[in-house]
């Protein structure tokens, strides 16, 4: 398979591939026979665990992001999401932030799944870049996500 410049097909990136493996091990975890407050616990556990991996850079917008996340919308879940801090809604992510490392990007994403009540129209964002959480941010993050559980 190749692509239409030409260059061979090479498959998944190396950082894909490790957001793979970490959603297997993510899946295994799950499977574990625990009580639903030692999971949610412990899923907590690793959200903050993995905040605390990220570059500095990162680490400062995901904490924020998961203040603000938490104070906005107290129903959602943490937990991880191929290896990124995740919020969920009856076990399903409803958003996400991927860090600008996580895939060698230019900026840190806060993402929102389809199952997020954010429509506006035929046409509306799911994801948004984020450089900086000012005041300003924090505000428009708590009113997305409150927004987006509905």
């Amino acid at each position: 398979m190749s692509s239409k410049d030409g260059d061979a097909y090479e498959g998944f990136t190396a950082e894909e591939r490790a957001a793979m493996k970490e959603h297997a091990q993510e899946l295994k975890k799950a499977a574990r026979r625990m009580s639903r407050a030692e999971k949610a616990a412990e899923a907590r556990r690793d959200v903050l665990a993995k905040i605390a991996e990220m570059d500095d850079a990162d680490r400062a917008l995901a904490e924020r992001v998961h203040a603000v996340v938490t104070a906005a919308a107290p129903a959602l879940e943490p937990r991880l999401w191929y290896g990124m801090p995740a919020y969920a809604l009856g076990g399903k992510v409803l958003c996400f932030f991927q860090g600008a490392g996580k895939f060698k990007a230019r900026y840190a994403t806060l993402g929102f799944s389809d199952l997020a009540k954010l429509d506006d129209g035929p046409m509306w964002a799911a994801a948004f870049a984020l450089t900086e959480v000012t005041p300003e941010v924090e505000a428009r993050i708590a009113e997305l996500v409150r927004r987006a559980v509905g």
